[in-house]
């Protein structure tokens, strides 16, 4: 396992539960994404109207539940995952077409799940809110902790036999021949395998190239700042989602996240930025007035994988068969990861359809489209 961000951390954990003996080598890139996303869960309000994409969003909402609970038996207790609920709201008139479109998409999906909330009380779930036109309420919404979800994964998985290098890795061993890769090689030296994954999020195409495999995702960066309001009991809040406009994320001690900028020219400049902070405060002030007196405690920037066409990059490297990618997440790394990584550890193990039952709620051809291949035959072998 090469890279040790959510996918990674989540894939050697499933590979490992399943009795696989496995190495995760990470170098632990600043900027990485599993450790600045908001965490949002909440596909039952997603606007993209792709029914594949939506059913995969729900599969993985589903899959989080059982992921925490076999987390905790594993003795990981500390994810950062509870169910909030989750408010998507309109603010200027500029939004009304836009959030009628996603009420009566909401509505389709998911009939009698989504309430409208009356627009005066709205600020019941979030009390910092400011005026809004229109709102509705999701009681399913839900959120986690990326850094502590990774680290859970990482514990538990160690405790069940992971091993975990910290190196980086500068080359593949390949022998083209055959298309197998051999292992790979590490600033700490050579390490054998019988398979290979890469999961480096945006630096993974540094070793699909080695694999003749185009994998074109690219930074995507992101700036979330963190607020606190000191003595303020949060517990009861929930997550706001303008229609346009900044997400607020609470979480119990007082403390809201809010982002994120959507900065693709930046490549992997993972500084923050005082025009990344000034756009989050002016937008996230402006839907949540009352956080005005909050303490700016922290800026997180995170370097999202996109891929050109917007969906996850993740399967069997073609021309090779033993190495696979997993990458290309983008902004929904958090909630589509864990279920990712699930799908690719049975593909991995070469186990059959009946004993994978959680890929029953991911349409097939939408995983077959996030085939690596997808993007050119490349050289393969």
């Amino acid at each position: 396992m090469v890279g040790g961000g959510l996918v990674g951390s989540a894939l050697a954990y499933e590979l490992v539960v399943a009795g696989a003996d496995t190495v995760l080598v990470d170098r632990h890139d600043s900027g990485r994404a599993t450790d600045a996303g908001a965490g949002i869960l909440s596909p039952e309000t997603h606007q993209d109207p792709d029914p594949d994409t939506f059913a995969l969003g729900m599969a993985s909402a589903r899959h989080y539940p059982d992921l925490v609970a076999r987390l905790a038996d594993d003795g990981a207790h500390e994810s950062g995952f509870a169910v909030t609920g989750s408010l998507l709201v309109a603010e200027r008139p500029g939004d009304d077409e836009i959030m009628e479109r996603a009420a009566r998409l909401i509505a389709g999906r998911t009939p009698g799940l989504v309430d409208e909330v009356d627009p005066t009380e709205a600020a019941r779930h979030f009390p910092p809110l400011g005026p809004v036109r229109r709102a509705l309420f999701n009681p399913a919404g839900r959120r986690v902790d990326g850094r502590a979800l990774n680290a859970a994964l990482r514990e538990a998985a160690v405790a069940r036999g992971l091993r975990m290098v910290d190196a980086s890795v500068d080359s593949l061993s390949l022998d083209r021949p055959r298309g197998k890769v051999d292992g790979v090689v590490t600033s700490e030296g050579p390490l054998a395998a019988g398979a290979v994954a890469v999961c480096g999020g945006a630096w993974s195409p540094e070793l699909a190239d080695a694999l003749g495999v185009p994998v074109p995702v690219h930074p995507l960066k992101g700036q979330i700042v963190h607020l606190s309001l000191p003595g303020v009991d949060s517990r009861g809040w929930s997550i706001v989602q303008p229609v346009l406009g900044f997400y607020l994320v609470p979480w119990p001690d007082g403390r809201v996240a809010c982002g994120g900028t959507m900065e693709a020219d930046a490549g992997f400049d993972h500084r923050p930025t005082a025009g990344g902070l000034l756009q989050l405060l002016r937008e996230g002030l402006r839907t949540a007035p009352g956080l005005a007196q909050a303490a700016v405690t922290e800026v997180r920037v995170g370097l999202r994988p996109a891929s050109p066409d917007g969906l996850p990059v993740v399967g069997r490297a073609p021309g090779w068969s033993n190495a696979y990618v997993a990458t290309g997440h983008g902004a929904e790394g958090l909630l589509l990861g864990p279920l990712s990584a699930r799908v690719l550890a049975g593909e991995i193990l070469g186990m059959a359809p009946a004993d994978r039952p959680l890929e029953a709620g991911v349409p097939r051809r939408l995983l077959e489209r996030w085939s690596p291949g997808r993007f050119g035959p490349g050289t393969g072998a």
